[in-house]
């Protein structure tokens, strides 16, 4: 269906937040089923939070932005990201708010219009999950 799918360009300058920015352009445009399809940038610091780690880790830096993936929604979105430092070294995580861009991210999103995705505490994980429902 040549409908079904909607694509949005973003591109974010110097000193906005990587993850807040693309919560508040989500709640903008009422995206109710999103996805990263790619993004690519850099950021001036990072805030990331590791595998089965209950706190945030940052640093200073110039960092590129070598992939960004999650989903996203008006109701929440959860995205990892893999950036690498002067020296190449990559690290990725679980995006934090916190990750200010050092000269541009440049971010392509998708979002489907047979899905609504939203977001609630799973009794299981303790964590607000993803709920997939069709429209």
């Amino acid at each position: 269906m040549a409908d079904s799918l909607k694509i949005y360009p973003l591109r974010l300058h110097p000193g906005e937040d990587l993850r807040s920015s693309i919560e508040k352009f989500a709640s903008e445009n009422n995206i109710s089923a999103g996805f990263i399809i790619t993004a690519i940038g850099s950021l001036n610091g990072y805030h990331l939070r590791f595998a089965n780690k209950q706190q945030g880790s940052s640093a200073s830096g110039q960092f590129e932005i070598l992939s960004l993936n999650g989903t996203i929604s008006a109701n929440g979105v959860h995205l990892h990201i893999s950036i690498a430092d002067n020296n190449g070294k990559t690290i990725g995580g679980h995006l934090l708010e916190g990750n200010p861009i050092f000269t541009t991210a440049e971010i392509i999103i998708g979002e489907s219009a047979q899905y609504i995705f939203t977001r609630n505490i799973d009794p299981k994980t303790g964590f607000n999950e993803l709920e997939i429902s069709s429209r």
